[in-house]
């Protein structure tokens, strides 16, 4: 975390760490395509594998655990827009709201994949949006 994100996340949480890492495991997704012959009796199935994904609750609840964890003050209100896709250097941004109504940017960025388990580090904004 840059230093300026510290002091805001210090004010709302007190958090004194920095770049945090999670590792989650999510469900490989399949895509199969079959084709069939139709002259003779064979048939051909072609298995695809696509990208993990982790859902978008999954990673705002990790977010909120770790953050957590490391203050030991209640779980912050996290939230994310989609599911992230296991591939290494895809980016989301998230939203954590403080009790104030306040705002702060997580950027959440996979850092690696092995297989189904997803590995991400997660870095808040320099600045705070007010209430609304």
């Amino acid at each position: 975390m840059h230093a300026s994100s510290v002091t805001f996340l210090d004010h709302i949480m007190g958090v004194h760490t920095s770049m945090n890492r999670l590792t989650a495991g999510s469900s490989v997704l399949t895509g199969v395509t079959v084709s069939a012959l139709l002259v003779g009796c064979s048939a051909s199935l072609d298995a695809e594998k696509s990208e993990p994904k982790m859902s978008a609750e999954k990673v705002s609840s990790l977010v909120s655990q770790k953050l957590a964890s490391t203050t030991g003050k209640p779980k912050p209100d996290i939230s994310c827009p989609k599911d992230l896709v296991g591939k290494v250097g895809t980016t989301m941004k998230c939203k954590l709201t403080a009790s104030d109504g306040s705002t702060l940017g997580v950027t959440i960025t996979v850092t690696s994949v092995d297989g189904d388990q997803i590995n991400f580090d997660f870095e808040a904004d320099a600045t705070a949006s007010p209430a609304s």
